[in-house]
């Protein structure tokens, strides 16, 4: 299971870590801190150093009632950050966190490799038509609405049933416009309570049965956090517990605030495994 990065193969079968590089001022957790390039530098390094195949940055937040940024602004706040670290660290592979098409395409002229997209194409017509031009792997989540409309839309009658179908379509939409890597995400948080939350995470492993590469994003969420009557920046051994259950279920990868913790998850899951199969 590999996915083409900038014409590299990367291996999937190993699970692998994304870290999570945030330049809104907004964000649910790290909002604000990587504003300036010494500091986005110095946390890229760190995150690469640590491990992370992947880096992913967003510069419009989609936590719940975030509030509205221009694709102008939007493009102002990531651009430079792309060119930035492609120009600093040639052989990073970005991840960008948009549902919006040209910020997609000009992301990926400026350097990055992979398009996040939290609507899976339902916020953007022509997202799907873009990326397969790109010819960039694709990363749908499952969401219902927006990030100002999400938490109204919680109802399911078979929330599992709902997310695969969901998927199947958007892979096969994806497959018509000539996407050949998808990444599904079933998106913790997103239009889901608490109880789906952990529902969609104790079935994950249904999931396998799409054949695509799965990406669990459960990084200090509030699934965690209010589980536990804590805070965001409190959630750091709740995420390690989740993600290894993550990884139990069959993720190919992490997406996550903490590469070091991550990565350790990953090395003790991996020899847990060979422990059993050897």
């Amino acid at each position: 299971m590999t996915i083409n990065c900038n014409g590299r193969l990367i291996d999937l079968t190993q699970p692998k870590v994304m870290g999570i590089l945030n330049v809104t001022p907004n964000s649910f957790f790290d909002g604000g801190r990587y504003s300036d390039e010494n500091a986005i530098l110095q946390q890229a390094e760190k995150m690469l150093f640590e491990g992370a195949t992947f880096i992913d940055i967003g510069a419009y937040s989609s936590k719940p009632n975030a509030e509205y940024v221009s694709e102008e602004e939007e493009m102002e706040r990531l651009i430079p950050i792309v060119k930035l670290l492609v120009r600093e660290f040639p052989e990073i592979i970005l991840s960008i966190d948009t549902f919006r098409s040209a910020v997609a395409q000009n992301a990926i002229e400026a350097g990055a490799a992979i398009i996040n997209d939290i609507s899976a194409g339902s916020l953007d017509d022509t997202m799907m038509q873009t990326v397969a031009k790109l010819k960039v792997p694709y990363i749908m989540m499952h969401m219902k609405g927006t990030p100002k409309t999400m938490q109204s839309l919680t109802q399911y009658d078979d929330i599992i049933k709902e997310i695969m179908l969901y998927f199947a379509q958007k892979i096969s939409e994806a497959r018509r416009f000539g996407i050949n890597d998808v990444i599904v995400d079933p998106g913790f948080g997103f239009a889901k309570t608490t109880a789906q939350n952990f529902e969609v995470l104790q079935k994950s492993a249904l999931f396998k049965m799409l054949d695509v590469p799965i990406l669990a994003g459960l990084s200090r969420k509030s699934m965690i956090y209010k589980t536990l009557n804590a805070t965001p920046k409190e959630a750091l051994n709740g995420t390690t517990v989740l993600n290894t259950l993550a990884l139990t279920n069959g993720a190919n990868i992490l997406r996550v605030h903490d590469v070091k913790e991550a990565m350790e998850t990953i090395a003790l899951f991996e020899a847990f495994q060979n422990t059993i199969w050897n």
